[in-house]
């Protein structure tokens, strides 16, 4: 059996997003910040270089974009930790009572409270929001992503953030990585790194997955620390170093899950980069929020990372495999579209959510890299509710990407 299904079946497991207590901490000059208790706090970066990813690299052409964004996250995810608390990113129109349309299941009870999340009150929502969210719900048959049509219940990340709750997502991420993965062709050889862009659609996938599980770990390590914990009748605990070994090390059931996570957020910077003019626009017609949330915007979006060239490895390889087989891009908008509705398998609502979240960022981004021919997508022409998602993703894989430099032998 090839790797790549094996890898899947054996142990591809992912349970929900992490959250870690917002707490106070240090940039690199020593300056205290104190982060507001009701706002996800940024990652406490390393300034270690992360050799051990950059030495075993499989793409060489990567290596300069995860030294930039490692040395760029100690400014950035400050940033990006405050513009997530603001209403225009953090408040999504989210089905959550749509029914699982690919796997018979059982159904499965959560065990604590920690998987429910609840609707916000309708006059939390600005009207802005709204209104934007309902003009902009057209149907496109061929599409990147189908997000859910929008409603009156929203959901606020920042009353339900990520978090551990025990859920077991196995079942879920097997069929995504043997269902809608590609395993044809060159990906038989090498699901990851073949000269074909559904490899870096794979790549961009296992990423995904891997931001995941890091956020797991971190959220198991931050229940433990506390002395919180969960029922052990009920979930099985596991010593977060085994999981990271397991699930992120060299050696364990992916090899490359911590370069296809920096290949993952680089994607997702580029489509950051993609977008600027039209988050600059939005700012000046003040659909993002007051003057200071433009300023927190604008300080992200003149970042020199965004100007940064190395950070594009990831989209221009995409983008010149894209280009030599463009009739065949239907593929991928198909599959990212079924990502999006296997989320609606995942029984904890609160991973649930913010799965769909994660699944709309990595989607605009492929949809601003390749867009329909391979050349681009047009950003004027995304939504607001995918904006915020690629925006939001970013901060899920700083915190991410921080795991992983903590954890690193």
């Amino acid at each position: 059996m090839r790797y790549f299904l094996a890898a899947a079946s054996a142990g591809y497991l992912a349970n929900c997003n992490a959250f870690v207590s917002p707490r106070t901490f240090t940039n690199t000059n020593n300056r205290v910040l104190v982060v507001n208790n009701n706002i996800p706090h940024p990652p406490s970066f390393q300034t270690t270089a992360l050799t051990a990813a950059v030495a075993a690299l499989h793409d060489e052409s990567l290596a300069p974009g995860i030294q930039a964004i490692d040395a760029a996250m100690p400014t950035l995810a400050p940033l990006f930790a405050e513009l997530r608390s603001l209403p225009y990113f953090r408040l999504y129109s989210c089905d959550m009572l749509a029914s699982c349309e690919y796997i018979p299941q059982e159904l499965f009870e959560c065990y604590t409270e920690s998987c429910e999340i609840y609707p916000v009150d309708d006059d939390e929502v600005p009207t802005d929001i709204k209104m934007a969210d309902f003009k902009e719900h057209e149907f496109e048959l061929d599409g990147w992503a189908r997000w859910d049509m929008p409603s009156e219940d929203y959901y606020d990340t920042l009353l339900f953030p990520e978090d551990y709750t025990g859920y077991d997502g196995a079942e879920v991420w097997r069929f995504i990585h043997d269902r809608i993965g590609f395993h044809d062709g060159a990906m038989s050889a090498d699901e990851y790194d073949a000269d074909d862009w559904k490899a870096d659609f794979n790549k961009a996938v296992s990423g995904l997955h891997s931001m995941v599980s890091a956020q797991v770990i971190k959220g198991m390590r931050e229940k433990i620390n506390s002395g919180e914990g969960l029922d052990p009748d009920s979930y099985e605990w596991t010593d977060p170093s085994v999981e990271f070994n397991r699930r992120l090390g060299p050696q364990g059931e992916t090899p490359e899950a911590v370069e296809n996570l920096y290949f993952t957020m680089m994607l997702l910077l580029s489509g950051v980069r993609a977008a600027r003019d039209r988050l600059l626009m939005d700012c000046d017609m003040g659909k993002v929020g007051d003057a200071q949330a433009c300023q927190v915007l604008r300080s992200i979006l003149t970042h020199p990372v965004f100007d940064d060239p190395s950070i594009e490895a990831a989209s221009h390889r995409l983008r010149s495999h894209a280009l030599k087989n463009s009739n065949s891009l239907w593929e991928a908008r198909m599959r990212t579209r079924d990502l999006m509705r296997i989320m609606n398998c995942v029984q904890c609502n609160k991973c649930r959510f913010h799965g769909k979240i994660s699944t709309l960022g990595l989607s605009t981004a492929l949809q601003l890299s390749v867009g329909h021919r391979g050349a681009g997508g047009d950003a004027v022409k995304i939504h607001r509710v995918e904006l915020a998602a690629l925006v939001t993703a970013v901060g899920k894989f700083s915190s991410g990407i921080d795991l992983c430099l903590e954890m690193q032998p």
